[in-house]
Parts: structure tokens; C-alpha cells; sequence
């Protein structure tokens, strides 16, 4: 591990502000523990409320210049960001796996995806329109200009430790608007490391915080609480989502909010099996099952739901569980005793219910936070692992003979970020595509996000999408102005 040390070395552990790595000015730190063995990687400074604040004086300071800055300036700057990231894909996918616990092979894919977005709001910056018409009483012009909004605050979970930043901070550079980005406690160095590399391409200082901290409602409550805030993007549970829509409240703030998920992943007796089980492998396994867009629920047409079991359960039952970094791992860890503890419930609780356990079902007695990878069947509908977000890598199938019922038992939940399904009818394609009450829905395919596509979801799982060419007016004010 000695490449890991060196790299870890390098990353800055204080908090960035002003393109610096500074102490926190209580002097106080926090731990970042490698999931996979409970080892202490390094400790970074753990900011407070005057911290954020002074982060949030700096930008500020550097927001009316920003916004000022020819847009092609800002998306060379996200371009050459991009560039820099690619370079290094492999302290970024290293770093991540350390920090997070995902395997290698998936780290280096999350950072060509989060690099993506890089790329992808380079362009965007010189493609924020307006528009003007003729009043149609004859009586002026209408001109429509798209202004930022301002500062920004993102706040990013710890499972996708890149993706989740640059899907923030790419369309907040691209319309003008600092931002100060406050990771998750368990994964600050991925963006620590990449708030460098933004100011090593050129971004002025002060238009880029980094906020590591363990009193996020402190830091939030205290940003949000300020009139100079004009902004807050949240991913995460729906329930700190909902305390953060209330804080936003009072000073009216933009929001953005991607959620919790209950997705479905619907497999018609049409379907080609071996293909419907490739999909259902990478939308529930992927990451370790620790994604909000992870197939949930996998309901399965009765006529071939034994094979579709069994063939799963074939195929999880060979994942290899080890550290993230050793290349014959198919499964990390997950990320903390807490997080595994619920993972660990769920199943008990499910089981204790009558569920049938065909592979894992428990926690592996060893170093670091491992859970065997598990499928479920026959699983009672008032278990909490049907309603709730799992974020592990367990996989519960149930059966149904219809479509409607497919469909029914799919919406019958209060998230809406992603569905899947799976068939080779054309008409049942137009038919389901248009009935799931979901923002996102991928049909004949496990992997959906794409940094072109709009990512959000509907009722409680959020407002506003990220991504895609709507991603950017999240940052963006619309201005009419009345011309005679």
C-alpha cells in the first residue's frame, strides 16, 4: 500500500478556502477511517459554523467577478478541470475506493462519469440562452436574460464521493455562481483532492469551498441563515431533505433536492432472461447496492421467477467480498457499522417474517464492515426492506401475474427517482414507460445516469433535476426586461 500512503499524503486535509488548505480555526480535526479494515487513513480539519461563514464571505467576494467572467473562460476552466481529473483517474479511483470501500473497477468508472460532468457544463456555459419577442399588443419588446443566482451550497453523500460534487459544481461554475460544497464526513478527500485540482486549472480563489466537518446541521443551519446564500443542493435521505426544504424557507433559497428511492426493477415473462439478470446484477450490485438509484424492489412475472431466482442467486452468491483494492474483490465493504447494522436488520427483520433466504443473509466476521451478498424471496409486504431504501447489497424478489399489478405495486410507494423494467414487447414499452410514477426510467437497462440526461426524481424523492442540458438552470435566475 505504499502508492495509497503517498497519495493519501498528498491530498490537502484542511479546509479549502480561498484555493488554500487551511486549519479550521478551533484547531479541531476528525478521522477518515479505510471501510475495509477500520484503519485510520488520515484526519482533516473539521469546520464549524465561523468556518462556513468565512468560506461564505470569500465567495461573496468573488461572485460578482465570476459571474462577470466570459462564459467561454468558465468552461475552459471546467474543461481543463476535466483534462486534469482524466490525467489522475487513478489517484481519484484509488482514493475513492480507500475513503468509500467501492471496488477498484467501479471507483474508475465514477470518474469517468463524474469527470463527465466536467466536460459536459464546459459546453454548457456558452449555451445559456434568452430570448426576445414583440410584446403582442405591439406596444415594446420582451427581452428574457438568464442571470446567477448567486452563492451556492452543495451538500453531497459519502457513495459517490466524485460524481455527487461535479454533478453540483459543474453547472454552478458554468452559470456564474461560486459554491461551497460540504462532503459527507465519511468521504471528504475525493473532494478535497479535486477543490486542488480546480484551483491548479485556474479557477479563481474564493469561486470554490471545500467544508469538511462532522456538525453538518450546524454548517448548513448557519449558511442557510444567511441572506447572502442564494442557494442550497442537497443529495440524500428524504428525511434531512424535508428539514433542509424548511430551513430554506425563510430566506427563500433555490433548492435542489435528489432523495431517497424505492426503485422497482420489473422483469415481464417476455423478457430475455440471461439479459434481465445481467440488469438486475448491475442496478442492484453496482456500488454495493449503496446508490439511491439501486433496483429496491425486483418484482418478477410468476411464469419464470423461479429461473430469474435461481440464475440471480447463482450470480451473487460468486461475488467475491474483500477490500475495494484487492483486484479479486467483486464486493467491498459497506461504508460504516451504522450502515451495516441496518443492512443487517433489515434481513433479520425479513426473515424473522418468513422470508427465504437463497444466498448471504449475514454479517461477515472479519476486519471492517462486510455483509454477504444476499437474495430474498417471499418476503411479507410489511417488512421495512420493501419500503425502505437498503443501501446494501441484498437483493429481494417477489412475484406478479399482471401487468397492472406490476405497475401498481411499483408506484405504490411515496419515492419516485428511478424504474426499471424489462420486456421485448413494443407496446407494453410505450405502455409502462408512461404509467411509472417515477423521474427516471430505464428500460432493457440496469445503468441509467448520464451526465446528458436530466437526474431527478418525483414526489418524495426531491425537486429539480442535475445533469443534462436542464442541470444548468438550476443555477440560473430568469430576468424579463421590458424594452419600448
Amino acid at each position: 500500500m505504499t502508492r495509497a500512503r503517498t497519495l493519501l499524503d498528498s491530498v490537502p486535509t484542511g479546509l479549502w478556502i480561498s484555493n488554500q488548505s487551511v486549519a479550521a480555526r478551533s484547531g479541531q480535526t476528525f478521522e477518515v477511517a479505510d471501510p475495509a479494515t477500520g484503519d485510520l487513513l488520515t484526519s482533516v480539519a473539521d469546520g464549524d459554523a465561523d468556518d462556513a461563514l468565512a468560506a461564505l464571505d470569500t465567495a461573496v467576494e468573488a461572485g460578482p467577478e465570476w459571474a462577470a467572467t466570459a462564459p467561454r473562460t468558465r468552461g475552459e476552466i471546467l474543461r481543463a478541470a476535466f483534462e486534469e481529473v482524466t490525467a489522475r483517474a487513478d489517484d481519484f479511483a484509488l482514493l475513492m475506493t480507500l475513503e468509500m470501500g467501492k471496488i477498484l473497477p467501479e471507483s474508475r468508472g465514477e470518474v469517468t462519469y463524474g469527470a463527465e460532468f466536467l466536460r459536459w457544463f464546459s459546453e454548457e456555459a456558452v449555451r445559456i440562452h434568452g430570448r426576445t419577442a414583440t410584446a403582442p399588443a405591439g406596444n415594446g419588446q420582451i427581452l428574457v436574460v438568464k442571470q446567477p443566482v448567486g452563492p451556492a451550497l452543495a451538500i453531497t453523500p459519502w457513495n459517490f464521493p466524485l460524481a455527487m460534487g461535479t454533478r453540483k459544481i459543474g453547472p454552478a461554475l458554468a452559470a456564474g455562481c461560486p459554491i461551497l460544497v460540504k462532503p459527507a464526513e465519511d468521504t471528504p478527500l475525493t473532494m478535497l483532492l479535486l477543490a486542488q485540482v480546480f484551483a491548479d486549472a485556474g479557477l479563481p480563489p474564493g469561486v470554490l469551498s471545500v467544508l469538511p466537518t462532522t456538525r453538518a446541521a450546524e454548517v448548513s443551519e448557519a449558511l442557510m441563515s444567511d441572506p447572502r446564500l442564494r442557494k442550497v443542493s442537497f443529495t440524500g435521505s428524504t428525511g434531512v431533505g424535508r428539514q433542509l426544504i424548511r430551513q430554506s424557507a425563510d430566506q427563500i433559497l433555490r433548492t435542489s433536492m435528489e432523495l431517497g428511492g424505492n426503485a422497482p426493477f420489473i422483469v415481464f415473462d417476455d423478457a430475455d432472461l440471461d439479459t434481465a439478470v445481467d440488469g438486475a446484477m448491475a442496478a442492484k450490485m453496482r456500488n454495493g447496492g449503496e446508490a439511491c438509484t439501486a433496483a429496491n424492489r425486483i418484482l418478477v412475472q410468476n411464469g419464470i421467477r423461479p429461473a430469474f431466482t435461481e440464475a440471480l442467486a447463482a450470480r451473487i452468491a460468486d461475488m467475491a467480498v474483500g477490500p475495494g483494492y484487492d483486484d479479486a474483490s467483486a464486493l467491498g465493504p459497506i461504508i460504516n457499522a451504522k450502515q451495516l447494522d441496518s443492512v443487517a436488520g433489515l434481513v433479520d427483520e425479513a426473515v424473522a417474517a418468513g422470508a427465504i433466504v437463497h444466498t448471504g443473509g449475514t454479517t461477515l466476521d472479519r476486519p471492517g464492515h462486510f455483509y454477504a451478498p444476499t437474495v430474498l424471496s417471499d418476503v411479507p409486504e410489511q417488512c421495512a426492506i420493501t419500503r425502505q431504501e437498503i443501501f446494501g447489497p441484498v437483493a429481494v424478489i417477489s412475484g406478479f401475474d399482471t401487468e397492472d399489478e406490476a405497475v401498481a405495486r411499483a408506484n405504490a410507494t411515496e419515492y419516485g427517482l428511478a424504474a426499471y423494467f424489462y420486456t421485448r414487447d413494443l407496446d407494453r414499452v410505450a405502455r409502462v414507460s408512461a404509467a411509472l410514477e417515477y423521474g427516471m426510467v430505464g428500460v432493457n437497462r440496469g445503468v441509467i445516469s448520464d451526465a446528458a440526461a436530466p437526474f431527478g426524481g418525483i414526489k418524495a424523492s426531491g425537486l429539480g433535476v442535475e445533469g443534462g442540458s436542464e442541470g444548468i438552470e438550476e443555477y440560473l435566475n430568469t430576468k424579463y426586461i421590458a424594452l419600448t
